[in-house]
């Protein structure tokens, strides 16, 4: 049964205006005078991630851990997302839980996201994880849920592992008291918030039970903390590898060939088709980073119903149908990846014809992790050097870029996928509008930028 409550899209400013929000929602608390051991920005990611080649992902645990994710109105889907889908990975058994009325909820950066349960079926749950993301107003959403506040407050008294990311430290634990004697960090707009000799300007920082982290572009380590936390270093390791994460905090080299300008005398306008199956990931973190940039982005379902589910369980709601997509005319069409959603996309008639006439007009296109094989089957990479995931590229005949993350080709771009992803849709930013625009993104969302 397809489910399309239908939510206005909400044109709200984040991060640029977290200053003054904040100073509207915060109330100011005291903390106790002894630290906990917390570890360090460098101890806690060599701990969380070592570089391993894997193929598959890890099996479950023996005994499966139970995790909660709370969003709501607001909410910063890519740091929810990455959340979900890391864990889930790792073996845990993940429950998104919704704060508001409905289960359906608009993200920070317009996407929809549908809930497993709403948080009042969870009051009387234990966890072995509560993972709070942020985004704003989400965080203010999320602090101002009682169910949730007593089942936090009672993870933490329980001594049970709880954590929070980007304007959620400040903005919930700060409110509930559960940041006492802990060191802790959140994005920079929110330092001031948090009480000077407890706050710790580091992208991830571990004190006891608590572990928080600075904003989206850091997720994918805070989501390798609570692997690392939960399963230990053995499944840490696994799962980074399947994700392309360096242990090193090095990333995946970057390639351009037959440079082209990819300039407009508009607002860019993209096209991103999903299906059941997409790896859901890749979709939120492509779509939040251009909406970010001001990009027009339009996300479509090529199956008969607006809600897809992706390839780690997580709903996401289209913002049309590909046949109601199909009457535009799009800058850029980029397709994610998830081996069976990649084939439900193969599918879909409008959708092959859009790429056609995209390839034909010399419009931008391209591919995440198996998308890249669809987009070959269908003879859009003649004389176009590409790359893909390790386990599809023996699938493309043309040339390889087998060593690089992100190989740009002329107006064809494509990558590896996973924890590429980011490195990727920066690129498109770069392509778009330039270094200046793409740097000042990459510092809102705390990611370290590589102009080259």
């Amino acid at each position: 049964m397809c489910e399309n409550h239908q939510l206005g899209f909400l044109p709200l400013a984040f991060y640029s205006d977290w200053d003054r929000m904040a100073a509207a929602v915060l109330r100011p608390l005291s903390c106790a005078s002894t630290p906990s051991r917390s570890l360090t920005t460098a101890e806690a990611s060599r701990r969380t991630v070592r570089r391993k080649t894997v193929v598959s992902p890890p099996a479950p645990s023996p005994s499966k851990k139970k995790v909660l994710v709370p969003i709501g109105l607001g909410t910063e889907e890519m740091e929810a997302v990455i959340l979900v889908d890391v864990l889930r990975r790792a073996g845990a058994d993940v429950l998104v839980a919704s704060v508001e009325p409905e289960l359906e909820i608009v993200a920070s950066l317009g996407t929809k996201l549908v809930a497993d349960r709403s948080i009042l079926e969870c009051a009387h749950e234990v966890f072995d994880l509560v993972a709070l993301p942020g985004g704003m107003p989400g965080s203010v959403r999320l602090r101002d849920s009682d169910i949730l506040r007593r089942i936090t407050t009672k993870q933490a008294e329980d001594k049970r592992l709880y954590g929070a990311i980007c304007a959620a430290p400040a903005v919930v634990l700060t409110s509930w008291g559960l940041m006492k004697r802990k060191q802790i960090t959140c994005h920079p707009a929110f330092m001031a918030k948090l009480p000077t000799f407890w706050a710790v300007k580091s992208n991830l920082q571990v004190s006891g039970e608590l572990t928080t982290s600075r904003g989206p572009g850091t997720t994918f380590e805070f989501a390798l903390s609570f692997v690392q936390q939960l399963f230990g270093d053995n499944a840490a390791e696994d799962v980074g590898g399947l994700l392309f994460i360096h242990s090193d905090g090095s990333r995946y080299l970057k390639k351009e060939f037959n440079n082209i300008e990819w300039s407009f005398n508009h607002t860019p306008h993209a096209l991103i088709p999903i299906a059941n199956g997409s790896e859901e990931m890749e979709v939120v973190v492509l779509v939040d980073i251009l909406r970010r940039a001001k990009v027009d982005v339009l996300v479509a379902s090529v199956e008969k119903c607006m809600q897809v589910v992706g390839s780690q369980n997580t709903k996401i709601v289209a913002d049309k149908l590909i046949d109601d997509a199909s009457e535009s005319i799009y800058d850029l069409i980029i397709l994610p990846g998830g081996e069976i959603g990649a084939e439900r996309l193969h599918k879909s008639k409008v959708l092959k014809k859009l790429l056609k006439e995209q390839r034909e007009s010399g419009r931008v296109y391209g591919g995440i992790c198996s998308s890249p094989a669809i987009l070959h089957k269908q003879g859009l990479f003649k004389g176009k050097i590409t790359t893909a995931h390790p386990a599809i590229l023996n699938k493309l005949t043309g040339q390889v870029a087998e060593a690089s993350g992100i190989v740009i080709d002329g107006n064809v771009i494509t990558c590896k996928g996973f924890g590429t992803v980011i490195d990727f849709s920066m690129a498109i930013v770069k392509k778009l509008f330039g270094n200046g625009r793409t740097r000042n993104l990459a510092e809102g969302i705390v990611f370290e930028y590589e102009a080259s």
